[in-house]
C-alpha cells in the first residue's frame, strides 16, 4: 500500500514539473509569497520552519487544522473552475459559426462594389472619348497655325533680308537677321522638306554675302596701306558692326584684327629698331604715343564699335604685345649696352604704364591666356591680419616686432602685370649682378666701420645694443626684394634669394663671429695662499666688461638676425610664384645665426667658469682633516660668489631683451659648474668630521647662490625658471649627499654601504672608491668595503648586462626635498 502511494506521489510530481517559462508567466499573473507556491518547495524545510524547536510541537494540532482548512478551500476553488468550463466548448463552436457567416456576407458586399466600380469606369471612358479627340484636334490645329505663321515670317524675312543686303541697309538688317535666325531654329526638325531646306540655304547665303560685304566696306573705309578715311566713321559702318554681332564670330574677329593692325601700323614705323626713339632711354615716347592714339580713337571711332567689343582695351593690349616683342628683339641685339640704371628706368616706366592700364581697363580681353589673371586668395578668418595696401607698406623697414604678427598674402590686383615687362626678365641678371656687387661693398663697409668705431657702448636701459649694421642690411634687403618683385616674380627672385643667403652667411661670420673676443690661456702661477686671500677687484676674469658687453651685443644681434631672416623667408615666399615657393629656404642661414648665439653663450659660460676654477682648486688643496671647528663660509666660496656677482649682472642687463638666452646661459653654467665642483669635492681627501661639516655648509651656501643666480644683484627679484632650479637642486643635492655619506660612520660596514646606496642611488664602484678615499680609510679596509659593496648591489633587470657603472632609480623630488630639510637642520644644529 505504501509503495502504491509513493508511486502515485512520484507520478503527481512528474506531472507538476512545469517548464521555467510557464512558471515565470504564472508568477507574473498570480504573484505569491507563500512558500507552498515555490517551484523548489521542500517539505522537510517547511516543517522545520513551522516547528523549529520541541516546545513548538505543542500547537501541532492547530497547524494541522489550518492546513486542512486550506486544502478544503483549494478543493472548492478547483471544483468551481472545473464546473465553469463544462459549456466552454459548445459556446466556442457557436461563436465560430457566427464569424464564418459574417465573413461570407462581407465578401458578397465587396464583390458588388467591385462590379459597380467597373461599370462606372466604362461609363467615364465613353463620356471622355469625344473630349480627348477634340483636345488633340485643337493642339494639332494650333501647331499648324503657328508653323504657318513662322513659315510666312521666314519667307517674308528672307526676301526682305536679301533686298536690304543689296541696299546696304545694315540698321534694319541687324534686327531682321536675328529674328530670321530665331524663326529658322523652329524648322530644324522640318529640314527634310525641300521648301524649308531651300529657305535655310537662302539665309546662309545671305549671311555669307553680308559678311563679305561688311569686310569689303571696312577695307574700303580703312585701307591697309593708305591713310585713314577722311570723313571719320559713318553710320553705315556702325550698323555693320551690329550685324557682325549676329554673323559668324570670325567676321567680328576679322574686323577687329584689320582695324587694330591699321591703327598700329604707324607705331611699327616710328619705333622701328633702327630708330633712336626705339631704345630704352626713350621708352616714355612709346607709351605717350599709345595714349594719344587711344584718345584719338575715343574721339573719332568710339561710337562706331559696340561697347561690348572693348576696342580701346584691345588696341592697348595689342600695343603691349607688339611692344614686348619689339623690346625683346632690340635688347637681344644691343644687350651689351644695357646698364642697371637704364634697365631699372625702363622697367619702372613700363610697370607704371601697366598700372595705368589696370586703372583704365578691366582686362576682360585677356581671356585668351596671354596673361593669366591671378585668383584672389580666399578671405581669411583671422581677425588679427592687417591689410597691406599701397607701396608704402612694401617699402617700410622690417621691424623686429613684426616677426610675430601674421600678414595677409598680398592679392595681385593688376591683370596687366607683366604684359610688357616680361621682356625684361632675361636681362635681369644685370640687376642681380649689381645687387651682388653692392651687397659685397656693404659688408666690407660694415667690417671697416666696426674696426674704426670699435664695439658698441653697453646700453643697459634698452637691454643690450644691437649692431646698427644689422638693421641697415635688412633695410637694403627689403628694398631689393620689393624692387625685384616689381620686376619679376619668377627665376630672378630665386637668384636674388641666393644672393641674400650668401651675404647673410658672410655677415654672420665676418661681422658677428669674426668679432667675438678670443679666449686666452688660463692664468697660472697662483698660490693657494693668494687664492684664499683673493679680494674684490683682483683680475681673475679673462674678459673685460667691454668684452662681455660686446659678446652680449653680438648675441642680441644674432637673435635679431635669426628672427628677421625667418620673416624675410616668409616675405620672399609671398612675393615669388607659387610654383617656385619650395625653392626658397633660409634654414641654413638661420642655423648659422643659431650657431653664433650658441658660441656667444658658450664664451660667457667659459669665462665665468674659468674665473671660478682657481677657487675650486684652492678648495681641493685645503687640509680638510685639520679643520677644528665649523665657522662661516670658506674663502673659496666668497671668491666664487664674488665672480658671479661681477659677471652675471652685466650679462643679465645686456641680455634683458633676450631673456630666454640669459636663461640658457644660466642653465649651461649650472651644468658646467656643478659637475666640476663635485669633481673637486672628490679631491678633498682625507676629510675629518668637522671638515665635512664645513664643506656641507659651503655647499649649501653655493647652492643658495646658484638658485639666486638669475636675479643676483638685481633690484627686481624674479623667480628663477623651473628648468634651471631643477638642475641646480638635483646637482647640488648630490654634492650634499656625498658629504653626508662621508660624515656617516663606516662601522658597521653593512649599514654604511646600504646608507650609501640609499642616499646616492649610484652603483658605480669608482664613486664608492672616491668616497672611501675622502674618509681616509686604509687600502685593506677599502678592499673589504668594495667587496661588500658589490655584494649589496641590487640585481640588474633581466636582459641588462651588469656593469660597474649601473645607476639606480633617481630619487623623486619629494625625497630630495625631505633630504634637503634634514640637511638644513643638521647644519643649524652644528652651527
Amino acid at each position: 500500500m505504501e509503495e502504491d502511494e509513493l508511486e502515485g506521489v512520484g507520478e503527481l510530481e512528474a506531472v507538476l514539473q512545469l517548464a521555467p517559462e510557464v512558471r515565470l508567466a504564472i508568477e507574473q499573473v498570480f504573484p505569491s509569497q507563500d512558500p507552498l507556491d515555490r517551484a523548489d518547495f521542500n517539505a522537510v524545510e517547511y516543517i522545520n520552519t513551522l516547528f523549529p524547536t520541541e516546545q513548538s510541537l505543542a500547537n501541532i494540532d492547530e497547524v494541522v487544522n489550518k492546513i486542512r482548512l486550506k486544502i478544503r478551500r483549494l478543493d472548492d476553488n478547483i471544483r468551481t473552475v472545473v464546473r465553469g468550463q463544462t459549456n466552454v466548448g459548445q459556446d466556442g463552436r457557436q461563436a465560430l459559426e457566427e464569424a464564418q457567416k459574417a465573413i461570407q456576407q462581407l465578401f458578397g458586399k465587396i464583390k458588388d462594389i467591385k462590379d459597380k466600380a467597373e461599370k462606372s469606369e466604362q461609363m467615364v471612358k465613353e463620356i471622355t472619348r469625344d473630349i480627348k479627340q477634340l483636345d488633340h484636334a485643337k493642339r494639332h490645329l494650333t501647331t499648324s497655325i503657328t508653323t504657318l505663321n513662322h513659315l510666312h515670317m521666314l519667307a517674308g524675312g528672307v526676301d526682305s533680308l536679301e533686298a536690304m543686303t543689296r541696299r546696304r541697309q545694315y540698321g534694319e538688317v541687324a534686327n531682321l537677321l536675328q529674328g530670321v535666325v530665331n524663326v529658322l531654329e523652329h524648322f530644324n526638325k522640318y529640314m527634310g522638306i525641300p521648301q524649308i531646306r531651300q529657305l535655310s540655304e537662302r539665309v546662309k547665303a545671305a549671311q555669307n554675302e553680308l559678311g563679305q560685304q561688311i569686310l569689303a566696306d571696312f577695307e574700303e573705309a580703312f585701307p591697309s596701306q593708305g591713310t585713314k578715311r577722311p570723313g571719320g566713321p559713318s553710320n553705315v559702318l556702325r550698323d555693320a558692326c551690329l550685324v557682325a554681332n549676329v554673323l559668324d564670330p570670325r567676321i567680328k574677329q576679322e574686323i577687329i584684327k584689320k582695324f587694330i593692325k591699321q591703327h598700329l601700323s604707324e607705331y611699327l614705323v616710328l619705333f622701328h629698331e633702327n630708330q633712336d626713339v626705339a631704345w630704352l632711354d626713350k621708352i616714355d615716347r612709346r607709351y605717350a604715343w599709345i595714349k594719344r592714339q587711344l584718345m584719338d580713337y575715343e574721339e573719332k571711332y568710339g561710337r562706331m564699335f559696340p561697347q561690348e567689343w572693348c576696342m580701346s582695351e584691345r588696341i592697348a593690349v595689342e600695343f603691349c604685345h607688339v611692344t614686348r616683342t619689339e623690346l625683346a628683339k632690340i635688347m637681344r641685339t644691343r644687350a651689351k649696352e644695357i646698364e642697371v640704371k637704364l634697365l631699372l628706368f625702363a622697367i619702372q616706366r613700363t610697370t607704371n604704364f601697366e598700372g595705368l592700364m589696370a586703372k583704365r581697363f578691366s582686362g576682360c580681353t585677356l581671356a585668351d591666356g596671354t596673361v593669366k589673371k591671378t585668383e584672389l586668395p580666399p578671405p581669411s578668418t583671422n581677425p588679427f591680419l592687417e591689410d597691406e595696401t599701397g607701396t608704402e607698406t612694401d617699402e617700410t623697414v622690417i621691424e623686429k616686432g613684426d616677426i610675430d604678427r601674421p600678414k595677409k598674402p598680398k592679392a595681385p590686383d593688376n591683370p596687366f602685370h607683366g604684359i610688357v615687362s616680361k621682356c625684361f626678365e632675361p636681362h635681369l641678371y644685370v640687376y642681380i649682378e649689381s645687387q651682388d656687387k653692392n651687397l659685397g661693398e656693404l659688408i666690407d663697409r660694415f667690417v671697416a666701420d666696426f674696426k674704426a668705431q670699435g664695439p658698441p657702448k653697453p646700453n643697459v636701459d634698452e637691454g643690450g645694443a644691437v649692431l646698427p649694421s644689422c638693421a641697415d642690411l635688412f633695410v637694403y634687403y627689403k628694398k631689393c626684394m620689393v624692387q625685384c618683385s616689381q620686376l619679376s616674380t619668377g627665376e630672378p627672385m630665386i637668384a636674388l634669394t641666393t644672393i641674400f643667403q650668401k651675404y647673410l652667411r658672410e655677415y654672420a661670420w665676418k661681422i658677428l663671429s669674426g668679432n667675438l673676443p678670443k679666449t686666452t690661456s688660463s692664468s697660472s702661477g697662483l698660490t693657494i695662499t693668494s687664492l684664499l686671500k683673493e679680494k674684490e677687484g683682483s683680475e681673475v676674469a679673462k674678459f673685460t666688461v667691454e668684452e662681455l658687453c660686446l659678446i652680449c651685443s653680438i648675441l642680441s644681434t644674432a637673435e635679431y638676425c635669426l628672427a628677421t631672416t625667418q620673416q624675410l623667408e616668409e616675405k620672399l615666399k609671398e612675393k615669388v610664384d607659387a610654383s617656385l615657393m619650395e625653392r626658397i629656404n633660409l634654414t641654413g642661414e638661420m642655423d648659422t645665426f643659431s650657431i653664433v648665439i650658441s658660441n656667444s653663450i658658450q664664451l660667457l659660460v667659459q669665462d665665468l667658469d674659468a674665473a671660478c676654477d682657481p677657487a675650486l682648486t684652492a678648495m681641493s688643496k685645503m687640509q680638510w682633516q685639520n679643520v677644528e671647528h665649523v665657522g662661516d663660509q670658506s674663502p673659496y666660496v666668497t671668491s666664487v660668489i664674488l665672480h658671479i656677482k661681477q659677471n652675471v649682472p652685466i650679462i643679465r642687463d645686456n641680455l634683458a631683451s633676450t631673456r630666454k638666452y640669459f636663461t640658457q646661459f644660466c642653465i649651461k653654467f649650472a651644468n658646467s659648474f656643478i659637475p666640476k665642483f663635485i669633481n673637486h669635492l672628490f679631491k678633498c681627501k682625507p676629510i675629518s668630521m668637522v671638515g665635512a661639516e664645513q664643506l656641507l655648509l659651503d655647499t649649501h651656501s653655493l647652492k643658495m647662490v646658484l638658485l639666486d643666480l638669475p636675479s643676483i644683484g638685481s633690484q627686481v627679484v624674479r623667480k628663477a625658471p623651473a628648468s634651471y632650479t631643477k638642475i641646480v637642486v638635483k646637482g647640488m643635492t648630490r654634492a650634499e649627499m656625498i658629504l653626508k655619506v662621508v660624515m656617516a660612520p663606516h662601522e658597521p660596514p653593512i649599514v654604511f654601504v646600504d646608507n650609501y646606496i640609499k642616499l646616492l642611488a649610484d652603483c658605480s664602484t669608482d664613486t664608492f672608491q672616491k668616497i672611501l678615499d675622502m674618509k681616509g680609510l686604509k687600502r685593506s679596509e677599502q678592499s673589504s668595503m668594495l667587496e661588500l659593496f658589490r655584494q649589496r648591489l641590487p640585481a640588474p633587470p633581466s636582459g641588462v648586462e651588469n656593469t660597474s657603472s649601473m645607476s639606480l632609480t633617481a630619487p623623486t623630488p619629494e625625497q630630495e626635498s625631505s633630504r634637503i630639510r634634514k640637511l638644513e637642520k643638521l647644519i643649524k644644529k652644528r652651527l
